[in-house]
């Protein structure tokens, strides 16, 4: 057995066991499937997981900058509460409406908002309305504006949010200094930034498994 089959077997063992799909998550990998979106949504696993660490923040409010299909955005907005809210940010229009469809069908649509545009703008204009801060923001968009992501992030947020950044392992590129890749060197400015950052506290973690090697960072907003 090749190790990528391991991985992928242990994914599915897991996500049997303690992330069991259903009929509304089944149709928004399905209608994302035919409506062409690229197959880079997080696993069922890692969505439970998003899952579980906005109930452990006791989110009310969660921002989340790259939508896709919304398949992510569902396994966040079901761990609100029905007075919670959801803003989701995508650049291309296609994908927002299959976002749409597939947010109404898991009964979301009233708690979640997706936004279609360049995140960069959109936050701007997000900050120009004075919103409450975020409990949560989970960041999965384009790798390159990662460390402008986290900046926008802590002036949306407050003490004791949580910001996620999803795809930092770059295939083990990440480890390189001298990469020239401008993903890699917006991932590294990222966790820079939250390395050195007075208000906030992070780590990162490898993952192996169905979407192979990769990982994410945590960072708690201080005071």
């Amino acid at each position: 057995m090749s190790e990528s089959q391991l991985w992928n077997d242990v994914d599915d063992y897991f996500t049997t066991l303690l992330a069991p799909s259903d009929d509304i998550l089944t149709a928004a990998l399905r209608d994302s499937d035919a409506a062409g979106l690229p197959p880079i949504n997080v696993a069922p696993n890692q969505g439970k997981l998003l899952q579980l660490l906005a109930q452990l923040q006791g989110a009310r409010r969660v921002l989340e900058i790259g939508t896709l299909g919304g398949y992510s955005t569902i396994w966040l907005g079901r761990a609100l509460p029905a007075d919670g809210h959801l803003i989701t940010f995508e650049y291309d229009p296609g994908h927002a409406e299959v976002a749409r469809g597939n947010l109404a069908r898991a009964g979301l649509d009233k708690i979640s908002e997706v936004r279609v545009g360049a995140a960069l703008e959109s936050l701007a204009k997000l900050a120009d309305e004075d919103p409450e801060p975020y409990d949560l923001v989970f960041i999965d968009a384009d790798k390159v504006n990662n460390p402008h992501y986290v900046e926008w992030a802590l002036k949306l947020t407050r003490p004791g949010s949580l910001i996620i950044v999803d795809n930092v392992v770059r295939g083990g590129a990440v480890t390189d200094p001298d990469s020239t890749d401008p993903s890699v060197r917006g991932t590294r400015a990222a966790l820079e930034l939250i390395s050195t950052h007075p208000k906030l506290s992070g780590t990162a973690v490898q993952t192996v498994g169905s979407k192979g090697y990769d990982g994410f960072a945590l960072a708690r907003v201080l005071p």
